[in-house]
């Protein structure tokens, strides 16, 4: 839903730094999970999980065997060890260029887990908006139900509010109802905090299902202090509109311990006040190689063992 710009609301933001520091700081050493706790957050983490390749060297055979695992993320063995035989858990979605979109709506049919395509000339975004439009519609024609856009961030650095609204209420239209919005502000990219508040703020007013910390190719991706500025964007545009928009941090979470921090980061921010802020409807984690790191921890809670890496193939 796309409500009406205000420019007096996002020129108010304000953001707190050294508040921020210190509680994204402190954030792992107030809260913890162990054993069974332990494993159900990384068995959530997986449901979350957007599993992703973005790789120049995509081909069709590698986008179906990411499909594979996306379908079976973990292997029957540990399921059974940690006596979960009749639970059959899957990923968010898959998440892969446009042109591979085709390819993983036939590998992922029947299964329930969608399509997330990235467009709009991602990573950079440096592309006609005639162009970006149309990635997204080609997109969802070859079976997206996902896109995940990047912005202009030159129209964040120059303070162009109204200009990126614009922008993403076009995405937003195009989109429709066949296809969740998920949009990348780029934190890395954006030099202030303000900024990122501000332009989260902008997403979400222009109709962004989710809002996304980074495409995982800029400087700095996702960091706990972009996360919890994003959130409580989140949650005061909750507040104040009644709309329930969902998070999306990406780039460089790679193990188990920096799951289990997001999703701390995520109960205590909204899950407090939503539980399902704590389910793939509204959280997901942008991601690669945490899946294989995921598996080993769970055949660690269920055996007492570490396995080798490679006896957890990710594709």
């Amino acid at each position: 839903m796309i409500i009406p710009f205000d420019l007096v609301r996002i020129n108010s933001i304000r953001v707190n730094t050294p508040a921020v520091k210190r509680r994204a700081a402190t954030l792992g050493t107030r809260r913890t999970y162990k054993q069974e706790a332990q494993a159900a957050v990384y068995l959530r983490a997986i449901e979350c999980m957007d599993l992703t390749t973005l790789s120049g060297s995509d081909t069709p055979g590698k986008i179906e065997r990411l499909c594979a695992k996306a379908r079976r993320p973990i292997e029957p063995e540990i399921l059974s060890a940690l006596d979960l035989s009749d639970y059959h858990p899957k990923v968010g979605a898959v998440c892969i260029y446009h042109d591979g979109v085709e390819t993983a709506a036939v590998a992922l049919q029947s299964s329930g887990i969608p399509v997330a395509a990235v467009a709009t000339g991602f990573p950079a975004g440096k592309i006609s908006h005639d162009l970006k439009l149309n990635t997204i519609e080609r997109a969802i024609f070859a079976g997206a139900s996902e896109i995940d856009i990047v912005i202009s961030r030159s129209l964040v650095l120059c303070g162009k509010w109204r200009e990126l609204y614009g922008e993403i209420a076009d995405f937003r239209l195009v989109c429709g109802e066949r296809a969740r919005l998920k949009t990348i502000i780029g934190a890395g990219d954006l030099g202030t905090y303000e900024n990122i508040a501000r332009a989260s703020w902008c997403a979400m007013m222009a109709g962004s299902d989710f809002i996304k910390t980074s495409t995982g190719m800029e400087p700095t991706n996702a960091t706990l202090e972009v996360g919890l500025i994003m959130l409580r964007q989140i949650r005061e545009f909750y507040f104040e509109t009644g709309r329930t928009v969902g998070f999306k941090p990406a780039g460089g979470i790679k193990e188990a311990k920096d799951a289990q921090l997001w999703f701390i980061l995520m109960k205590e921010e909204l899950g407090d006040i939503d539980p399902a802020w704590l389910t793939p409807e509204f959280f997901r984690l942008g991601a690669s190689s945490l899946l294989n790191d995921l598996e080993m921890q769970l055949e660690h809670c269920a055996t007492g063992r570490y396995s080798a890496s490679y006896y957890h193939p990710l594709a």
